[in-house]
C-alpha cells in the first residue's frame, strides 16, 4: 500500500526556521490539502508550534479544520458572492475574504439573516488580478466598513512573482501601504496587515508587516534564490510487489514501449500516475528558461527513477495507472522492499495516507 511519508521532526524544524526568520505571527496556509501534508494532520502540528490562525481557500474545508481546531481562527482566502459560501463562512465563525462590494453585501446580508457578525479581512489587488478591490476603487471599499454585520479585523494583499522579481514586490508593497493608510485615515482601525507568503519572506527583505502567510515554506519546497536552509520533506513510499526476470528482446508497458537490451530483472513498484507519480506541478514561470528546459526534457526523454533499498533504479515500459516497472537486474532486491519516489506533495492523491515519523 502506497503513502505519503513526512519526517515530523524536520518538519518541526521548518516550523521554527520560518517562525524565527518571519519575526511576526504566522498564519498557517494549510489549502491544497494541507500543501499535499493532509489538511487535518498538518494543521496539528502547525498548532503544536503555537500557530493560532489557519487560512484556506475553500469553504469545504473549514468543517475539517474544525474537527483539530478549538478556538483558532479560520481564515477563508476567497473573496465569494456565492450566498450558499458566505453561510459557510458566517455559520463556522470563519473570518471572510472581502474583496469587492458584492461580496461584502452578500456577506451583510447572509450575516444578518443568520443574526451574526462576521469577521473580515479587506483583500487589496496591488497586480495579482485575482480577488481583490485595486487601488482605484479604494473608496468602494471604505464603503465596506460601514455595512451592518461586518467586522473588520485585518486586511490584505498577495505578491505575484516574489519568488523572481524583488522590485516589483516591494512596488505592490507600497501600493498597498498607501491604500490601506488611505482606508485607516478614513475608518480608524484597519486591524492586522499582512502581505508576505513564503517566497516573499525567504526572497525579500522588510517584508512582514503585522503577520505572514506561510504554506509552502514548511513543507522545504519553495522557490528562493539563495539556500533556505529548509528541509526538503515528502516521499512517496510502497513496498515491491512482486519481481521477475525477463530475457532480452522482451516488450516492457503498453504498446511495446520499452525493449529489454539484455536478460533484465524487474521489480514491480504498486505506484502510478494514481499516486501522481509522473504528474509535475506547472510553473508558476512562465519565461524562455522554462520553455526551453520543457523541451530539452522532451528531446532527451529524461528517465525516470525509483529508489529502493536507498539506491536508484530506473523506470522501464512507463508508469501505470497504479503499477510501475523498474529495472533492478544486478541486485538481490525482493518482494516486500520498500520503494520510495521524491514527488511533490501537491501531485500525491488525496486518498494516499499521510503518515508522519
Amino acid at each position: 500500500m502506497s503513502r505519503y511519508v513526512i519526517d515530523k521532526k524536520a518538519l518541526d524544524e521548518n516550523i521554527e526556521l520560518v517562525k524565527k526568520k518571519a519575526g511576526v505571527p504566522v498564519i498557517g496556509v494549510v489549502k491544497g490539502n494541507g500543501y499535499g501534508f493532509g489538511i487535518k494532520e498538518f494543521t496539528s502540528v502547525l498548532k503544536e508550534h503555537g500557530i493560532t490562525t489557519f487560512a484556506v481557500t475553500e469553504v469545504t474545508d473549514i468543517p475539517e479544520l474544525k474537527e483539530v481546531l478549538d478556538d483558532e481562527d479560520i481564515l477563508v482566502m476567497r473573496s465569494t458572492c456565492i450566498e450558499s459560501e458566505a453561510e459557510i463562512i458566517a455559520k463556522n465563525g470563519a473570518t471572510a475574504t472581502i474583496g469587492s462590494a458584492e461580496s461584502a453585501k452578500v456577506m451583510s446580508e447572509v450575516s444578518a439573516r443568520l443574526g451574526v457578525t462576521t469577521k473580515c479581512h479587506l483583500k487589496i489587488d496591488t497586480g495579482m488580478g485575482r480577488y481583490g478591490f485595486m487601488p482605484s476603487e479604494v473608496e468602494d471599499a471604505i464603503k465596506c466598513y460601514s455595512l451592518p454585520n461586518l467586522k473588520f479585523t485585518g486586511i490584505y494583499t498577495h505578491f505575484s512573482s516574489a519568488f523572481r522579481n524583488t522590485e516589483l514586490t516591494k512596488a505592490q508593497l507600497a501600493v498597498f501601504k498607501d491604500t490601506a493608510n488611505q482606508i485607516k485615515n478614513a475608518v480608524g482601525d484597519i486591524g492586522v496587515m499582512h502581505a508576505s507568503n513564503s517566497p516573499a519572506l525567504l526572497n525579500v527583505e522588510d517584508v512582514c508587516l503585522d503577520a505572514v502567510r506561510i504554506g509552502s515554506a514548511f513543507t522545504g519546497r519553495v522557490i528562493t534564490r539563495s539556500k533556505s536552509g529548509l528541509n526538503r520533506l515528502g516521499v512517496l513510499e510502497a513496498e515491491v510487489v512482486d519481481t521477475k526476470v525477463v530475457p532480452k528482446g522482451y516488450s516492457i508497458g503498453y504498446n511495446g514501449l520499452y525493449t529489454t537490451t539484455r536478460e533484465t530483472k524487474i521489480a514491480i513498484v504498486p505506484i502510478g500516475h494514481y499516486d501522481g507519480f509522473g504528474l509535475a506541478k506547472e510553473k508558476e514561470l512562465y519565461d524562455f528558461r522554462y520553455v526551453l528546459s520543457v523541451f530539452k526534457r522532451f528531446l532527451k526523454k529524461q528517465q525516470m527513477y525509483v529508489r529502493i533499498n536507498g539506491e536508484m533504479h530506473y523506470v522501464i515500459g512507463g508508469i501505470g495507472l497504479s503499477h510501475t516497472a523498474v529495472d533492478v537486474t544486478g541486485t538481490d532486491i525482493k518482494p516486500g522492499d520498500v520503494a520510495s519516489v521524491d514527488i511533490s506533495p501537491l501531485m500525491v492523491n488525496p486518498r494516499i495516507p499521510r503518515v508522519y515519523k
